[in-house]
Parts: C-alpha cells; structure tokens; sequence
C-alpha cells in the first residue's frame, strides 16, 4: 500500500513528507494504522549524528495503534487490537530475556542498521528502500513491525497518550525506579527535565522520595517540574550543590539520574559529586559519540561504594512494565496528558522539534 510519511534523506536535513510504499506484514508481522506518535528527542539524534545510522529513514519510534493486518505465526494478537509500540522488541525467549532483562532482548542487536528485524526492508521510495527507525518508524500513517516491538493494550486505551509509554515515558519512570532504585524517603536529582527527565521525576515521586531536585535551565521546565513532582528546582549543578548538601546535612543524594539531550563526561562526574555514600548516578542520556571517557575520582568511588549504572529503556520490561504505567495513569497516580504540550499534524513535524529545541515542550505529539 501507500502512505504518507517523515524521512530523513541525509544528516543535517530537514523531515521530508514523502508518499512512501509500504510492504504488508511477513510471517511474524503485524501491520499498525498509527493514531499517535511522540515526538522523541532521540528521533532528532539522528538529524545530528549524535546516534549514526544508515540514512534514509522513516523517523518515529514511540507511536500506538491499531492492528489492520496480521501476518502468518502470529499468536495473540488480531486484528482491530489496540497496541502501544515498544522501541526495543522483547521476544521473550533469549537469555536477557529469561533474566527478566528483555530490555536488552537480542532481537535488538540490529535495529540501528536500517532494515527491519529480519535485515529486509518495508518502506520504499524514490527507487531506493528506507529503514525504520528503531524497526519501528511511527512517523508514518501505516507501518508493518514485528509483532515482538508492540504490547496488546485493553480495548478503549487512549492511544494518543498511552504512545508516550513507548519509549519517553518508560524510560524515565524506569531510569529512576528500576535502574537507581529510588525508595521512600531518598533524595533523587533529575539533571535535564525534558520528556525523558520529567518522567524520571515522576517515577521518583511516585517512589515516595522525599526530595526530588530537578536541574534545567529553561525557564518552561522549570515552571512544570513540580506538576510531576519536583520539590526544588535550579538552573544549574552549581546551584544543586549546596542546595543538595542543606537539603541532606551533607549526606547528599541517593541516586542522580542524567537525562540532559547529550551526555558527556563531564555529567558523570557531576553526578558523582552530587550523590553521597552508596549513590547511584543514571545514565540515560545519549552520549555523544565523540565522548569517550568520564570525569571519575577513583578514591571516592571506591571508599563511598559510590555506582554509575547505564539505563536502556529504564531497565524495563515492556511486556509487563507498559501494561504496570498504563494502569497507574489510569489509577490517577501516573500523569501523561500533562506531558502533552501541542500536537501537529505529520507536516508540522520540523516545527515540532523547533519547539522542542527551543525548551518550550514537555512532549510533542504528532496526531493522525
């Protein structure tokens, strides 16, 4: 069939709306009519080059829908089913995945090489094939995955917010209370509070920490930080500083969790000095690739037992942990309508992500 959808044909380009050809579904494939896809920060990484990839590519990788084609030897779902996209696809029987890690699922070795899971393509245009970002591509009206990258979701789910929980969502909210480990009663630092990092403050609220600092400075962010649970918000780690140590009487914080838009090493070490004995620092944010050590007092990791621990789709499993979010927003307890600052259209998606560069979106969403 033909849809519409947003390619990026090379680095430093603009989104291009093309009327692409789209495969239907192989053996173990499903074909999903998109109701809603996020506007992820990660998408505009490869506009950058900060994540390398083959290029074209359908952009998109947190979306949900509706199933309108189901390929052979798939079980379980059918179609008319509503579905939340997973960015990382959790087969369920490889190693990671029996260790209850299916965030790190095999299946994921090959996503960022272009093709589809099975190394072939779905979408083509102007006589060339086009890969899918994260073997997914939501920035397309239509798309044909494999039924291991999507999570069945109860009939009546709002699928224009429950999209978010794809990736954003998920991984914040994971960042915090699976990776660091946030319990009552710690104080947890947020370093970057864009759709990633707000969740991470939700997760940690949510969590029962006492203090929940968040360090961003744009001046939108920070005005929603404590809708989401902030307790304390500053412009910058100097200002977290002595705010931290007051806060704490010089214990410092028990987990920080680095969601700016590209990390480096200088946050590492930021982090580290932010957390006190036994302090968990997150990593979360893309690193730039260019960025190949952290800034580490060995002397201070070793006698405060002090731990940096990288964060894949928030430690999640998205089988279980999408249905969990899910049901907490629907409980009142996890905020996803808040996120949403605008919706566009699927032409309106470069405007999106000047919006999102210029701080003044949590989250942009991109309605069908």
């Amino acid at each position: 069939m033909k849809t519409k959808a947003a390619v990026l044909w090379g680095m430093n380009q603009k989104w291009e709306i093309d009327e692409v050809d789209l495969d239907g579904p192989k053996p173990g494939e499903v074909m999903v009519k998109l109701t809603a896809s996020g506007l992820c920060h990660s998408d505009h990484h490869l506009v950058t080059g900060d994540i390398p990839r083959p290029l074209p590519v359908v952009g998109g990788h947190e979306g949900a829908g509706v199933v309108v084609d189901v390929g052979s030897s798939v079980t379980g779902i059918a179609e008319g089913d509503s579905v939340v996209m997973s960015f990382l696809p959790a087969c369920g029987r490889c190693q990671p995945c029996a260790r209850g890690m299916s965030n790190l699922c095999e299946l994921g070795a090959l996503l960022m090489l272009g093709p589809q899971i099975d190394g072939t393509y779905r979408f083509h245009a102007r006589g060339r094939d086009i890969g899918q970002n994260c073997a997914l591509g939501t920035f397309a009206e239509y798309t044909t995955v494999a039924a291991e990258s999507v999570v069945k979701v109860p009939t009546g789910t709002a699928l224009d917010t429950a999209a978010l929980i794809g990736c954003g969502v998920t991984t914040g909210y994971g960042s915090a209370v699976h990776t660091g480990g946030v319990r009552d009663g710690d104080t947890v630092v947020v370093m970057g509070a864009g759709g990633v990092g707000m969740n991470a403050v939700q997760g940690a609220h949510i969590a029962g920490a006492r203090h929940v600092i968040v360090v961003d400075p744009a001046p939108f962010k920070q005005q929603h930080a404590p809708t989401f649970g902030a307790t304390h918000v500053v412009a910058s780690v100097d200002e977290a500083l002595p705010l931290v140590t007051d806060l704490t009487l010089g214990r410092m914080a028990d987990v920080c969790v680095i969601t700016v838009d590209v990390s480096d090493g200088t946050h590492i070490g930021q982090g580290l000095g932010l957390v006190g004995k036994r302090g968990r620092v997150v990593l979360t944010a893309i690193p730039n690739p260019e960025s190949a050590t952290a800034d580490m007092v060995l002397a201070d990791v070793l006698f405060y037992e002090k731990q940096v621990r990288g964060s894949l789709f928030g430690s999640s499993n998205p089988h279980d942990d999408i249905l969990r979010l899910l049901a907490l927003y629907e409980a009142g307890r996890l905020k996803l309508d808040e996120l949403v600052t605008r919706e566009y259209t699927l032409d309106e998606v470069n405007q999106g992500y000047e919006d999102m560069l210029n701080g003044v979106n949590l989250r942009g969403v991109i309605r069908y």
